[in-house]
Formats: structure tokens, C-alpha cells, sequence
């Protein structure tokens, strides 16, 4: 198995740091607004990867930090009038039942950010103590990058790019460099969320000292929680990379000494609306919840997965018209293979063409997760053994082990609504499919017409054959 690694900048041969154990980290959301389809993009995509995992065999803890404090959180519930904290927790609320929507299951933990500031404090302390944090008077404690003398090595560089995610309180005049960012905000407004910076015992010392962690430390103080210094994956978005990924790599390598912090860096390709970047100000913001009472979950799971993981997708209404195809050849596809009658023993070559099957989409899941490929193999499957299907060629065992595959397919992708197929078309449609028949061959048009849009409301189609009609799902 290989996987592409931004730290390397190319596939590297995956071996975890343990046998048959993943530790698995990946950069959650800022919890003051409503995710959107950029935020389904990316955790459908290592939802998927953790269930390949799993099928693979290895024994994944899967961690994902909630940041519920930060500069944007405070903006927000200032803007509406409210308490911080009460905004966080309203969006970590939405945030987990869109998660529970698209499916996504995988996760181990789900981690606050501030249920860990005393590990968060532990961690800006320790840096001071090393000669790789300072302090500006009244401002907050920063990191200086002139001490990591690796600064910049994971991103290539250490100058912010135009599209770099970055965190408004990393600004400060008093910065001894550019690219400092701030571990520890001090308290500046009286309404502000702060925590003490130590004990109630040594309270009168640290005061002037309360304050909120910086964006970048409650990675590294979570990761540090549970995995240790050192770890197998971390995942993000590629807009993250820089300054936020090479920053929790300075934090926590100066911190342990050890090298690297993290063995593979995956970072997921930036989602686009329409060849731009999705933004409120451009009217090209769409939010997951409104997306999904006009959309099945299962079709964005495909539309996610149908690219390369690394690689940035564009979204356009029209490209979900294909998915809903696409989705419908394969339910279509399961639909015929579940009402095999067939006795016929042809085990030669059909065991092989399964076989065969099952063999190259391992395959191509394993060099670099490469979903497109995988999904290619499918698509060829169906296609060659549709063509034996016609040819009554395709036996009830035969069909029972390839209904089982695509089961194990759906287990890791969640593309499939496999529950319908097992129930099967409901007696209602059936009915209609046979009324509209009957009125195709009295030659009542009208009557047919109004019969398949009826059909149509209920999310099937029909398609007229040779053999009769074939029933399928939309």
C-alpha cells in the first residue's frame, strides 16, 4: 500500500509505526458557522480512507479536534449578541448532525479544543522553557521561528501564500519575526473567554496572563494527548498546510526532539463552485444541510470520492446530474444481480471475472487510495457481467458473492443505498409500471404519460425493452 505524503513529496510505502495500528489525526472545524460542501468534502474523504483501513485490517484511532475557541468564534457571538460558548456548542451540535447525515462513522474522538487547556498551557510553557516561545507584555506568548531551524520544511516555504488559512491574532507589531505565531492570547477585552495561564495557587503571579490558546497549539496538545509525539497520519485541507501544519510541526518537534512529528501528511484538494472559490460574498456558498434536502446523502459520498483524494474538484449543478446516473447504474446493476434466477454453472469463468474483480480494486485502492481508478474497475465489471446477465449466464451463487462484494464496497464508500435494493420495488410501483403498460397497449398516451410521472414522483423510472418493461431507480 502507498500513499502520496506532502512531507516527502511523493508516494511512500505505508508502514505505521506499530503493526497493524493507525493513529490517525485529522484538522476538525471551527465551530461558529454551518459546514458547507467543502467541510463534506474533506471528512467524507477521510471517512472513507479510515473504513479502507479497517477493511484492510489495521486497528484505527481515529481523532478529530473541535475548535470552540478562536478570534472568529468571538467575532461571531458578538456580531449576534450572544455568549461565545453558547455559539460553539450550537455549531458543534449542527456540525455532528451533518457528520451523522453524510454517514460518516469512522471517527474514535472528538476533541474540544477546550477541554484541553491544561494540556494546552503545559505545552506553551514547556516551549518558553526550551528558548522557542517569548512573551510581548500585554499582548500574548509567541513562537519564534528563528529557533526551528527546520521551519518551512513541510510546506515548501515560509512566506504566507494568498490562499493560507491563517488566524487574526497571530498579528502583532511586536512580533521579533514575521512568521511568529502566538501560542498564548492574553485577555484584552473584559468580556472575552479566558483561562487562567496555571494554578489558583500561583494566580496572583500570573496575572495579566489569562488568556485563550492560539489557533495552532491545540492540535499538538490533543495529538500529544493521545498519540504521544509521534504518530502515523495527520490530514487537512490543503489550505491548512501553511502556516497551521508547518506550525504543529515546530510546536511539537521542539518540544520532543523527535523527527518526524508525523510519518504522512495528506492534504485534501480545495473544493470549487463553478472554477471559484466558495465564499459568502460571491453567492456561491452552499450549506450541507440545505444540500442534503435536495440531495442523497450516498450521491455526495460518491461525488467526494469519484477524484483523487490530493487532487481539487470543481462543483456545478450539472455534475450531480451524472452522480445521480452513475448511482442509478450501479443500484440498477444490484437490482438485477438480486433477482437472479438463474441455476446455470459457468464457475470457470465467472470465478475468475469476480475474482479478478475484486483483485484490481484492491489494487488501485492501495496505490495512493485512488478512488477514480477503483471506481473504473466497477463500472468495467458491470458492465462485462451485464452483458452475462442478458445471456441468463450468471447463476444465484454467482450472483450472492457479487451482491456480497459490493456490500463490502458500500461498507467503506457509502455510495449505495443498499437497504432499497434489498426491499425491492414496492407493490405500488409495480402496479403502475403494469397500469401504464396496459394503457401503452390500448394506446392510451395520456393516460400512460400521467402513469410514468406518477412512477417518477415515487423516485423510479421505467425503461421499455424487448423483454418488457425494466423498472428502475432514479
Amino acid at each position: 500500500m502507498k500513499i502520496y505524503n506532502t512531507l516527502t513529496g511523493k508516494k511512500d510505502d505505508f508502514k505505521p509505526r506499530k503493526a497493524n495500528v493507525v493513529n490517525l489525526f485529522v484538522c476538525g472545524p471551527t465551530v461558529y458557522d454551518y459546514s458547507h460542501l467543502g467541510h463534506a468534502k474533506l471528512f467524507i474523504t477521510f471517512d472513507c480512507f479510515a473504513k479502507y483501513l479497517k477493511k484492510r485490517g489495521y486497528k484505527v484511532f481515529y481523532l478529530q479536534n473541535i475548535t470552540d475557541i478562536d478570534d472568529k468564534i468571538i467575532a461571531r457571538a458578538r456580531e449576534k449578541k450572544i455568549n461565545p460558548k453558547n455559539l460553539a456548542v450550537a455549531f458543534e451540535k449542527e456540525y455532528l448532525k451533518d457528520m451523522k447525515s453524510l454517514g460518516i462513522t469512522s471517527v474514535t474522538k472528538y476533541a474540544r479544543a477546550t477541554d484541553y487547556i491544561k494540556e494546552i498551557i503545559s505545552q506553551v510553557k514547556r516551549l518558553q522553557e526550551k528558548g522557542f516561545a517569548y512573551e510581548i507584555a500585554g499582548d500574548g506568548i509567541y513562537y519564534d521561528i528563528s529557533k526551528f531551524a527546520d521551519y518551512g520544511k513541510l510546506a515548501g516555504r515560509t512566506a504566507l501564500g494568498a490562499e493560507d488559512a491563517v488566524s487574526r491574532i497571530d498579528y502583532s507589531k511586536d512580533k521579533k519575526n514575521r512568521g511568529d505565531f502566538c501560542l498564548w492570547k492574553f485577555k484584552q477585552e473584559t468580556n472575552e473567554p479566558a483561562w487562567p495561564f496555571g494554578p489558583a495557587s500561583v494566580e496572583t503571579a500570573l496575572a495579566g496572563k489569562e488568556g485563550r490558546p492560539g489557533w495552532h497549539i491545540e492540535d499538538t496538545a490533543i495529538t500529544e494527548k493521545f498519540f504521544g509525539a509521534q504518530y502515523d497520519i495527520h490530514g487537512g485541507a490543503l489550505e491548512l498546510l501553511f502556516p497551521h501544519h508547518q506550525a504543529e510541526v515546530a510546536q511539537m518537534e521542539a518540544l520532543s526532539g523527535k523527527k518526524p512529528m508525523v510519518k504522512y501528511w495528506m492534504h485534501v484538494g480545495v473544493l470549487t463552485v463553478n472554477g471559484q472559490k466558495m465564499s459568502k460574498s460571491t453567492g456561491n456558498f452552499i450549506v450541507l444541510s440545505d444540500f442534503l434536502k435536495r440531495c442523497p446523502a450516498n450521491h455526495l459520498r460518491f461525488y467526494a470520492m469519484k477524484s483523487l483524494w490530493s487532487s481539487p474538484m470543481d462543483y456545478s449543478e450539472s455534475t450531480m446530474i451524472e452522480i445521480r446516473s452513475a448511482v442509478g447504474k450501479i443500484e440498477e446493476f444490484l437490482s438485477k444481480i438480486r433477482s437472479t434466477k438463474s441455476e446455470i454453472r459457468n464457475k470457470t469463468t465467472n470465478s475468475k471475472l469476480i475474482k479478478q474483480f475484486k483483485t484490481d480494486f484492491y489494487k488501485e485502492l492501495d496505490d495512493d487510495f485512488n478512488t477514480p481508478k477503483a471506481f473504473a474497475v466497477m463500472f468495467d465489471f458491470i458492465k462485462n457481467t451485464n452483458t452475462l446477465l442478458e445471456q441468463n449466464l450468471i447463476s444465484q451463487k454467482e450472483a450472492k458473492q457479487i451482491f456480497e462484494f459490493f456490500e463490502e464496497i458500500n461498507d467503506i464508500f457509502g455510495i449505495i443505498d443498499i437497504p432499497k435494493i434489498k426491499r425491492g420495488v414496492p407493490a405500488n410501483i409495480k402496479k403502475l409500471v403494469q397500469d401504464r403498460e396496459n394503457y401503452r397497449k390500448n394506446q392510451e398516451w395520456e393516460k400512460s404519460d400521467k402513469a410514468r410521472d406518477e412512477i417518477e414522483k415515487h423516485g423510479y423510472t421505467v425503461k421499455d425493452t424487448s423483454s418488457g418493461p425494466e423498472i428502475r431507480s432514479l
